[in-house]
């Protein structure tokens, strides 16, 4: 009797291994016949764009992931001086066009004021106060050629 029980011990494991194996195959199928990402199915199924650039896109992809994965603390230092610079632009811009409004005034006022009696000190005042709205330099009398 223990022959016939071990025996049949073994038939029911096999027929359990068997049902498994086809189970983990048709699992495998239907993990294998997912649908397509919304972009793969629009771009090259609809419209139809040549697989070759798809095959370069999925190439892009996983050489980015893998970028990624592997220089995080390189590229969160780039991210942080881009999103830096970014920040300070506007600072940078605006100081930068104060000065340039500043020195074309000054040209103006010694090109075109009378500047007999005024140094150079008071000539950069009343440009700076000019490109800040004010209107001293209108005070100044124009040059009589």
């Amino acid at each position: 009797m223990s022959k016939k029980e071990t025996t049949n011990s073994k038939e029911v494991r096999n027929q359990n291994y068997e049902a498994k194996k086809m189970n983990t195959s048709e699992n495998y199928k239907k993990k294998k016949e997912k649908d397509l990402p919304w972009w793969v199915e629009l771009l090259f199924v609809q419209i139809g764009l040549p697989d070759k650039l798809l095959i370069k896109i999925l190439k892009a992809q996983k050489t980015s992931k893998d970028f990624i994965k592997n220089d995080k603390k390189s590229l969160i230092k780039f991210l942080f001086i881009i999103s830096t610079l970014a920040y300070f632009y506007p600072v940078i811009k605006h100081a930068n066009n104060k000065l340039d409004c500043e020195a074309i005034a000054k040209n103006y006022i010694i090109k075109n004021k009378n500047t007999i009696g005024i140094n150079n000190r008071e000539i950069k005042m009343l440009s700076t106060n000019f490109c800040y709205g004010g209107e001293e330099i209108y005070e100044i009398e124009n040059l009589k050629n």
